[in-house]
């Protein structure tokens, strides 16, 4: 069964890993309204049944724990059994979930609704960036941004539609057509979705400019190497330090005096604050798979020196001139431009340093560092507490882009050349001793 499926991959032209980077970008967009959309939920829902706003946002943040810190689980199945069966389950949890969301009477449904979109929306995710690590070896800072970006692209293309749907038909119509619409269009997508066959891996990967692992370490191994605590240090450091001066945005706006100023877009009259958003939605998308282009040319550390000293910069910058309304749409972009690259740069480079047959599992592991990361992120509103200002924020997520940033060329650099030289050196040993094996006994 699986050398006839094997054999039919084979013989699929080399546009088809394409086609099957596609089909993830369009089932990540069809999950990004699970987060990005919630937003525009919260409010009909409390004037409906008179719950706060606090309680209902619990579901949120039951939602992004249940999507992140399961991506392992998920990961790994879909090392073991392909991306097909998971995404087909993270589908039906998808709809499920924005159909109970629909009918929920009940906080308690509420939560289990997004407990159950959390898993969905998790396993598609996991999936399709594993999917696009182990198709595109030789691009995979590329293909993992775009897949990424999809995440936001989503979002952006159907925020219109269902606010104007719950305006006119109620939150609940819209939870129920959209969940439905979404849910089955990942279904139908996760039947044609094939893993890559076992020679992609070694044949495209001759064509990368980057080191690249030639031994496989399964996430029970790869968690025991130095190399990959501190790639997790260095993503907990720009996840939080990013999260704590963008989270805030809004706060901080109104505290510069520029949340009452309005721009003319295009004949449209967009508060200050509204414009950023808008702007730095479009970059957090882009400087995905920009910066994953840009790793694929030059090397995974290198890029990440830029980016994180990039947004390290931006912060400070951000807190010394963002009470100009323009100085604040242009540095906040320039923020949010220089720290979504994550997710592309940190999947890549876990890939490439522990190969590719269980680059899902393993960036799942890795991808847990956003929830660890995301833990930090109320620290800034106790430090803006204690101190009366937003100073010490800005200084901490500064410090910390700059520390990794640091790392990226000090640290990880020459630790994960020294890993993966060693690994090389003993593949090419346990090749020799198997090559030696099975010489032997033709000469006796």
């Amino acid at each position: 069964m699986r050398l006839e499926s094997t054999v039919a991959t084979v013989s699929r032209p080399p546009s088809y890993r394409w086609m099957q980077l596609v089909m993830g970008i369009v089932c990540m967009a069809m999950i990004a309204n699970l987060q990005y959309g919630w937003t525009l939920f919260v409010n009909p829902i409390a004037d409906k049944h008179g719950w706060s706003k606090a309680a209902i946002q619990v579901a949120f943040t039951i939602f992004i724990l249940t999507e992140t810190w399961l991506v392992p689980i998920e990961g790994w199945a879909v090392d073991k059994f392909g991306p097909r069966p998971v995404v087909l389950f993270g589908g039906l949890l998808c709809g499920l979930g924005w159909v109970m969301n629909a009918y929920a009477g009940s906080l308690t449904v509420l939560y289990i609704a997004a407990a159950i979109s959390g898993i969905g929306a998790g396993a598609v995710y996991g999936t399709c960036v594993g999917s696009a690590l182990k198709w595109f070896p030789d691009r995979r800072g590329l293909a993992a941004g775009l897949t990424a970006a999809g995440f936001g692209a989503g979002s952006a293309a159907t925020i219109i539609p269902i606010s104007f749907m719950i305006a006119k038909s109620g939150y609940e119509a819209t939870f129920l057509f959209f969940g439905i619409v979404q849910g089955a269009i990942v279904v139908i997508l996760a039947l044609l979705m094939v893993r890559p066959p076992a020679h992609v891996a070694g044949a495209v990967a001759k064509k990368t400019k980057v080191q690249q692992s030639k031994l496989d370490y399964p996430p029970s191994q790869m968690v025991r190497k130095p190399v990959f605590w501190v790639m997790y240090v260095m993503f907990v450091l720009v996840a939080a330090g990013g999260l704590m001066a963008t989270a805030q945005m809004g706060p901080i706006a109104k505290d510069f005096k520029i949340d009452t100023v309005s721009f003319n877009v295009m004949g449209m009259i967009l508060p200050a604050l509204t414009f950023a958003l808008a702007i730095d939605r479009v970059l957090n998308g882009l400087t995905r798979p920009f910066f994953g282009w840009v790793s694929d040319q030059i090397g995974r550390e290198k890029t990440m020196f830029i980016a994180f000293a990039l947004e390290s910069v931006g912060i400070m910058a951000l807190y010394y001139w963002g009470r100009d309304p323009i100085m604040f749409v242009i540095l906040t972009g320039i923020v949010f431009f220089a720290w979504g690259e994550i997710y592309s740069l940190f999947p890549a480079t876990c890939a490439d340093t522990f190969g590719s047959k269980n680059a899902a599992g393993n960036a799942g592991l890795l991808y847990t560092a956003k929830g660890t990361a995301s833990l930090f992120v109320p620290v800034s509103s106790i430090i803006t507490a204690m101190t009366g200002s937003w100073e010490a924020v800005f200084f901490v997520g500064c410090g910390m882009n700059a520390i990794a940033a640091l790392m990226a060329w000090f640290v990880l650099k020459p630790m994960r050349k020294k890993f993966m030289d060693g690994a090389a050196l003993a593949a090419e040993k346990a090749q020799g001793d198997t090559v030696e094996g099975v010489v032997r006994p033709a000469r006796v």
